[in-house]
């Protein structure tokens, strides 16, 4: 990769070119439950590259502002939510939800001087157990999204975001890479209760993974994004077929293990050396179990055991991820790293905070990545050009990931019927 389609890639500040796309897309800002009450404490929410708070206000509506109070720039996350607004701690500035200036208490009320004051606020939507937030044009703002995750009661879905020291991009590639689950996951999968194990206490798909790892790729342009299948032989005259959905900008959903629940990422910039990943499971006929959530709290899947308190798990840069030689030896866990999440985080963190890609080579099986990226690095430049970009439109959110086990050798034979999910919106849209 040149140096200067990395920098394109990566950068995602306000003015960037990656980061004029990513706000043309509404993008999951936090957990509906991390405001779980009117009025309580508000957050501080790093986006792209921008300080934000997001409060709860007296109604129960969620804005999302500027950090800084426009008096004498003091972060509104020390502030008090009341009466509507935010209060800056400081000398008691108060804004709504839209950025307006509710109170000047040090002015006399006649002055009018509050009018005259605005601060920055996004439009904020929630579904899905998300609060979700446009940072773009006013004028192009898009229809609200329609994941099928994000249509779903808060019953049937788990969700979780943690913060990820490093760029989004390394993070997001590693969602769309099939390969490594050979490897990196080997041993952990199959015990996984989220990821691996079946209800019968075994799984053939994840058999399949660790008996073929040398699968072949196959990726094809969709509505949204891409379509990417990977291609494992299961048999003397039948194939596993991973089909992962990346949706543009940041979407990931995964391939489910036999009769599991279905699984979304997505991979939101704080700055450019930080992100936030969000892991999502769901069960679309039916309300998660106690069970389920449990493992998923605990770290199962593609979620993480949380540190209380924080938007980061047990495991850390600073104590190499939990990292346990016993593991490694006992074939408990291929790189000793305890968990799927914690193990992706442990090599995407290893990368460095922004990874060099012009040192990488590259082979066949990062095709879904180098399509990715090129998608990317295109919808960036139409965006620059004012031409279309994908994944605007609802109707191409409609999709979902699928995992079969077929005779067809190509990703394009492989029957409609077999990727149809249970609700009847179809499982791919390939353009052209």
């Amino acid at each position: 990769m040149r140096a200067e389609d990395n920098i394109t890639l990566t950068r995602t500040d306000p003015g960037t070119p990656m980061g004029a796309l990513f706000r043309r897309y509404w993008l999951p800002a936090l957990a509906s439950g991390e405001l779980p009450e009117p009025d309580g404490a508000p957050l501080r929410l790093p986006l792209l590259g921008e300080r934000l708070v997001a409060f709860r206000d007296s109604a129960g509506h969620v804005g999302i502002v500027e950090e800084a109070c426009p008096h004498r720039q003091a972060s509104l996350y020390f502030g008090r939510c009341e009466d509507g607004g935010i209060r800056c701690a400081y000398h008691g500035w108060q804004f709504d939800r839209h950025g307006r200036c509710l109170d000047i208490p040090s002015e006399p009320a006649d002055s009018g001087f509050a009018e005259q004051v605005r601060i920055r606020a996004y439009p904020t939507l929630e579904r899905g157990g998300v609060v979700w937030v446009y940072m773009g044009d006013p004028a192009k703002q898009p229809a609200p999204p329609e994941l099928e995750w994000a249509l779903l009661p808060d019953s049937h879905l788990f969700v979780s975001r943690r913060l990820q020291e490093c760029n989004y991009l390394q993070v997001m590639e590693g969602g769309l890479d099939s390969s490594h689950q050979s490897w990196l996951h080997r041993w952990t999968l199959q015990d996984d209760p989220v990821l691996g194990t079946g209800a019968g206490g075994r799984s053939r798909i994840v058999e399949i993974i660790g008996a073929d790892p040398n699968p072949r790729y196959e990726v094809a342009p969709t509505d949204a994004g891409l379509l990417l299948g990977a291609r494992r032989r299961a048999g003397p005259d039948e194939y596993y077929w991973r089909i992962t959905q990346f949706l543009l900008p940041c979407f990931n959903l995964v391939a489910p293990t036999g009769d599991l629940s279905l699984n979304a990422q997505a991979w939101v910039p704080a700055d450019d050396e930080n992100c936030w990943s969000w892991a999502v499971n769901y069960h679309v006929d039916r309300p998660l179990t106690a069970q389920e959530r449990d493992a998923m709290a605990r770290g199962a899947g593609l979620h993480v055991e949380f540190v209380p308190g924080s938007r980061q798990g047990t495991g850390h840069r600073g104590n190499d991820y939990g990292r346990d030689r016993a593991l490694q030896v006992a074939r408990k866990s291929f790189s000793g790293v305890p968990g799927i999440a914690m193990q992706d985080t442990a090599v995407q963190e290893s990368q460095g905070r922004i990874a060099d890609r012009t040192r990488e080579r590259l082979v066949s099986s990062d095709n879904g990545i180098i399509a990715a990226r090129r998608l990317l690095l295109d919808a960036a430049r139409a965006n620059q050009a004012g031409g279309a970009v994908p994944g605007l439109d609802p109707a191409s959110h409609r999709c979902r990931a699928a995992s079969v086990i077929v005779p067809q050798e190509r990703l394009a034979d492989v029957p409609r019927e077999a990727l149809a999910p249970v609700v009847p919106v179809p499982c791919w849209q390939v353009v052209g």
